[in-house]
């Protein structure tokens, strides 16, 4: 059974950064695609990146790229997602997500897709 758990939220200043943890277990040999969501109180959950466990693979959802970046660890099976300039997601919760292949490669992750879920964490940019 693949379980996931973020870490690394918390609160920062505007304009701070953050890296996110998404810390997989029970994963087989089988290839995955993991993507990070985030969820603003009052809207949907929103498709941030993915990444191919298998060959690295991204795609990233226009509203945030170049905002952040999504890493894949093979040795600790671990997803990250670097952010910067936080002011623009504040109060969001993050999520990570894993799903099976086949999956498309050309979209930013869509929340139906995905069927394995972490807990979330809480992201805070102070005021």
């Amino acid at each position: 059974e693949v379980q996931l758990v973020e870490s690394g939220g918390g609160l920062v200043q505007t304009g701070g950064s953050l890296r996110l943890s998404c810390a997989a277990s029970g994963l087989t040999d089988d290839h995955y695609a993991i993507g990070w969501f985030r969820q603003i109180p009052g809207k949907v959950r929103e498709g941030i990146s993915f990444i191919s466990t298998n060959d690295g693979s991204t795609y990233y959802a226009e509203f945030v790229k170049g905002r952040c970046s999504i890493s894949f660890d093979n040795a600790k099976n671990t997803a990250y997602l670097q952010m910067d300039s936080l002011e623009a997601w504040d109060n969001a919760v993050f999520y990570c997500a894993a799903t099976r292949p086949p999956f498309r490669l050309n979209l930013a992750p869509v929340e139906y897709d995905y069927d394995i879920w972490g807990r979330g964490i809480q992201v805070t940019v102070s005021s």
